[in-house]
């Protein structure tokens, strides 16, 4: 199960990396963003960004001891999106020893 989740992981990490930077070479956010602040949907979008932020933030903020590491990782979720989220999952699994269960990468505080 660890191997095929890390797998599910990396390629999403991977996918959305190659769609934001695509994006970004086809087309400048900054340049564009009067057009795209004036859509009904974007903000739609931008609140569930953030929405969904604070939740995946409170669910890291339980696993993770230390506020410095927490407020890192708050601000990298912030600014890079899915991208961090689908990588501090990717280290929580890579972290897993051998036999560990994979619900320890998820649910378990550390220690």
């Amino acid at each position: 199960m660890k191997n095929f989740l890390v797998a599910v992981f990396a390629i999403l990490f991977l996918y959305i990396v190659y769609t934001i930077i695509s994006t970004s070479l086809e087309s400048n956010l900054f340049t564009e963003w009067d057009f795209l602040a004036s859509i009904p949907w974007m903000k739609a979008t931008l609140v569930d960004f953030y929405v969904n932020t604070v939740v995946i933030f409170v669910w890291m903020a339980f696993r993770e001891k230390g506020w410095p590491i927490r407020i890192l990782w708050l601000v990298l979720f912030v600014f890079l999106g899915s991208i961090a989220t689908t990588f501090y999952v990717l280290v929580q699994l890579l972290k897993l020893k051998k036999d560990e269960p994979v619900i320890n990468a998820f649910l378990l505080k550390k220690v």
